[in-house]
């Protein structure tokens, strides 16, 4: 249910702001801090990679593939677990569904102050950093976390 959740906000939004606004038209939201602004991004995170999207594309497949073949060997059966795995495939299939029907990625969450700017994102890329993170953090409080099992250890 939360991947479905996830592909559906994201791809909802991302109509949303194609409809809506221009390439690189910005709408602010919070003036000098927050704006929705329609990006095309043929890369990955922060744009790395821009001149490969069909190998962005099949890295997504890979990694959707990955996750569900290896699902059992890198996740425990807790609620924090499903939650990450629920965000981190909704993520993986959100952005998917946009790299191999148009070859890039919408981006519209436009965050800055000053000077610094932080790349635009959308609602798949924060699925995905969240789910990291509560994988990532959940190795703190799970005794039977994959990352602190020394049985499975080499």
């Amino acid at each position: 249910m939360i991947s479905i959740v996830a592909v559906v906000a994201d791809q909802a939004t991302k109509q949303a702001i194609s409809g809506s606004l221009d390439m690189y038209e910005r709408h602010p939201v919070f003036p000098g801090f927050f704006d929705l602004t329609r990006l095309h991004n043929t890369g990955a995170a922060w744009g790395m990679f821009s001149d490969h999207p069909e190998i962005l594309a099949l890295v997504s497949i890979v990694m959707f593939i990955l996750l569900v073949v290896f699902r059992r060997r890198i996740l425990s059966n807790t609620t924090s677990h499903r939650w990450a795995y629920g965000l981190l495939i909704g993520g993986i299939v959100g952005n998917m569904i946009d790299r191999v029907k148009y070859g890039y990625v919408v981006d519209f969450l436009d965050f800055f102050v000053g000077d610094w700017h932080y790349p635009a994102f959308n609602i798949a890329d924060s699925c995905i950093c969240v789910g990291v993170g509560i994988y990532i953090a959940s190795s703190f409080w799970i005794k039977q976390h994959p990352l602190n099992d020394k049985s499975k250890a080499a």
